[in-house]
């Protein structure tokens, strides 16, 4: 019953911030948890963040934490991941998700906790 719609990627230099956003059409977007996940080629999707439906609660792969903000806006509909700090590693193509599943964060860091999917927006940080 969601439609998610991401945006935001690019190519940065290594050090370098960018901000995605996910746009959520669909009926009540505050029922969802919202995550996003990341993936690169040849490689399994991997968790990135997470955050409650509320937005009071965050959980965050230790790969990420300090450097990663997941924030959502509730009254637009939207998700956010600041990405601060950027490293190559951090290269991949990033997916926003949402799952009505209702449980603590920490249960929803694989894929299959997930039931609505966006596209994808390619990251690419350069050395």
């Amino acid at each position: 019953q969601v439609r998610l719609v991401e945006s935001g990627g690019g190519l940065v230099q290594a050090g370098g911030s960018l901000r995605l956003s996910c746009a959520a059409s669909g009926r009540s977007f505050s029922t969802y948890i919202m995550g996003w996940f990341r993936q690169a080629p040849g490689k399994e999707r991997e968790f990135v963040a997470a955050i409650s439906r509320s937005g009071s609660t965050t959980y965050y792969a230790d790969s990420v934490k300090g450097r990663f903000t997941i924030s959502r806006d509730n009254v637009k509909n939207t998700v956010y991941l600041q990405m601060n700090s950027l490293k190559p590693e951090d290269t991949s193509v990033y997916y926003c998700a949402a799952t009505d599943w209702r449980t603590v964060l920490a249960r929803t860091t694989t894929p299959n906790a997930y039931d609505y999917w966006g596209q994808g927006t390619q990251v690419t940080v350069s050395s």
